[in-house]
């Protein structure tokens, strides 16, 4: 990049740490978060980043011993997968992470650097990298309590002896907006005397302090040494909980915001086909907010879609989606929404908050519950507990009652997809999503921990038996679910950025209608019964545009208009396009 260019990066990022910092040396620090990202004025000029994403995307998402097989690491096997079964079918692979842990199936890290020598190794991780996007998990508000940088902290050592947040039992903390129950202080004994930290999460899991730049200073070559590695997608996690200031709920927080900038302004300059996105499971227009005017994360996981979406179909009413889809503002241009039913954690509520009643709410709970469902808590600042999230498998979430299967469970698993497929963004799909894996009750037994009952290991073998039968229920709906992305990706009406409109075609059809650009866009209407009885709708109704030819690339049959009438099977999804699948 010219001279001119570096001064205008070197400026930038001056700009970002005097809003985060006080009392710091600014310029130092710049030039050091500059020589970290080895961004320099000998560096090509970042090419203008453009098409970072297309119809053509969807992330899958995994832990990385997810498949498992006597004689093999499970990175390998899981490759050897997706190579085998989902090449065609995905883009991107969600490794959740895979470094040293102590706790918490990954995320409480104990070293940032390695790959866990369980799963495999740092070239396992490239030969990934080399056949799909890598997304990867900067875990960035806490670290493990084993971690050498905690035992530093004890010790009085660099690095580390400053890297956590302190508190004190005095401190007026009720203000502090919690995702737990735990206490939020740690008591621990340190060669300077007793020390209090800050805990969020767990008291394995202990908070950093980036009021403390070398902290920045660590993760940014951290993140640095993935983007080595072949690391493209950077998942941020509790991002939202980073900066603490006494006195405040310590979550959403101004330089939070502003440290997100910096990263993204250093990560795009260092690779301009990048992506950030931001992890915040919080309520609606909170999570919003990370998109800064278009400035900090490149996508945000759309947290309030898992729980409305399982509400709808287990009510058989969309009323509360429609709302919810028809208050969503598009995104702007060099963003997007990253799209998910299930993920490796439970069904978040607080993206509920403002959107259902706490009534609701609690009905929805009690009904998983009867499917197999575990709750977990979270503590209020009043003391109160209220449920945080709902730990169930998407599979048994929706298979419609308490004996097990009904006969429009598979249907109705399928339609929750339809839906999340046509709407606007990048979907994201968990493995035991397209395996049909239903609740794993005896890891949960085993582990002690309800986010356990989403996590199966499978016998990668015995899951290969199960996919080889084409009447088995893990076979059927990966085959229909790989239907229904092949002819996804080949319509440019579903891409991330294209126009999305609400229909009002009453609460038993959730329908959207979706727009490309282009001199000659594509109309695609996504109609999609959520309920057990068959649906009539008219064909004046869905306003479809006239003389054009309309086919239900589903199924693959035109539309006949002379009735004036569409029905609809229950659960059943069309996707009505004025041209046929490419």
């Amino acid at each position: 990049m010219t001279a001119v260019e570096f001064d205008r990066l070197r400026q930038h990022t001056l700009t970002l740490l005097e809003a985060i910092y006080s009392g710091v040396d600014c310029g130092g620090l710049a030039d050091a978060l500059l020589q970290t990202m080895r961004l320099c004025e000998e560096c090509p000029t970042p090419p203008a980043h453009e098409n970072l994403w297309s119809e053509r995307d969807l992330v899958l998402i995994s832990y990385g011993d997810s498949l498992l097989r006597d004689d093999e690491r499970p990175l390998r096997t899981l490759h050897r997968f997706l190579n085998q079964h989902l090449a065609d079918t995905v883009s991107a692979l969600h490794i959740l992470p895979f470094f040293p842990w102590s706790s918490d199936d990954g995320f409480s890290v104990i070293n940032y650097t390695e790959v866990n020598d369980a799963l495999g190794e740092w070239r396992d991780i490239e030969a990934i990298a080399a056949d799909f996007d890598l997304m990867a998990d900067l875990v960035i508000n806490h670290c493990s309590s084993r971690s050498r940088w905690f035992e530093n902290f004890k010790a009085g050592q660099d690095p580390g002896q400053h890297y956590f947040r302190l508190a004190s039992p005095d401190d007026d903390l009720s203000a502090v907006v919690r995702p737990r129950t735990s206490p939020l202080l740690k008591e621990v004994e340190t060669s300077n005397g007793l020390r209090y930290v800050w805990c969020t999460f767990s008291h394995d899991q202990v908070d950093l302090d980036f009021a403390n730049p070398e902290v920045l200073l660590e993760f940014t070559g951290i993140l640095r040494n993935y983007l080595d590695h072949g690391v493209r997608i950077f998942r941020l996690d509790a991002v939202a909980f980073l900066w603490k200031e006494l006195g405040t709920p310590c979550i959403n927080l101004p330089q939070t915001h502003e440290l997100i900038r910096l990263l993204r302004l250093l990560m795009e300059h260092a690779d301009p086909n990048a992506i950030l996105i931001t992890e915040t499971n919080i309520p609606n227009l909170e999570n919003l907010s990370y998109f800064g005017n278009a400035n900090e994360a490149h996508s945000i996981y759309n947290f309030s879609l898992p729980p409305l979406l399982v509400n709808t179909l287990v009510t058989g009413n969309c009323h509360a989606l429609k709302n919810w889809l028809m208050s969503m503002p598009p995104t702007q241009y060099g963003t997007c929404y990253l799209n998910f039913i299930a993920s490796h954690d439970g069904i978040g509520l607080r993206p509920l908050e403002g959107l259902l009643t706490e009534y609701e709410v609690n009905q929805l709970v009690r009904t998983l519950e009867t499917f197999g469902a575990r709750v977990s808590w979270r503590t209020l600042p009043s003391g109160l507990l209220r449920p945080y999230e709902i730990n169930v498998a998407l599979f048994d979430a929706l298979r419609g009652t308490q004996a097990g299967e009904d006969e429009w469970q598979i249907e109705r698993f399928i339609c929750a997809h339809a839906i999340m497929l046509a709407m606007e963004g990048i979907p994201a799909i968990y493995i035991h999503s397209f395996l049909a894996t239903g609740n794993d009750l005896e890891r949960v037994e085993r582990s002690g921990h309800n986010r356990a009952i989403n996590r199966h290991q499978w016998n990668e073998p015995e899951l290969a038996a199960q996919l080889a039968d084409p009447g088995s229920v893990h076979a059927q709906v990966l085959a229909r679910l790989q239907t229904l992305i092949a002819i996804r990706i080949r319509q440019p009406a579903f891409h991330p950025n294209a126009l999305q409109y609400t229909l009002h075609l009453g609460d038993a059809v959730l329908a959207l209608w979706r727009q490309s650009g282009g001199e000659t866009p594509q109309h695609l209407f996504a109609l999609n019964n959520i309920s057990a009885c068959s649906q009539t709708l008219s064909l004046a109704a869905i306003n479809l545009p006239a003389q054009q030819q309309w086919v239900d690339l589903i199924s693959g049959e035109p539309i006949d208009e002379t009735t004036g009438l569409l029905t609809l099977a229950p659960y059943q999804s069309l996707w009505l396009s004025n041209r046929n699948a490419a």
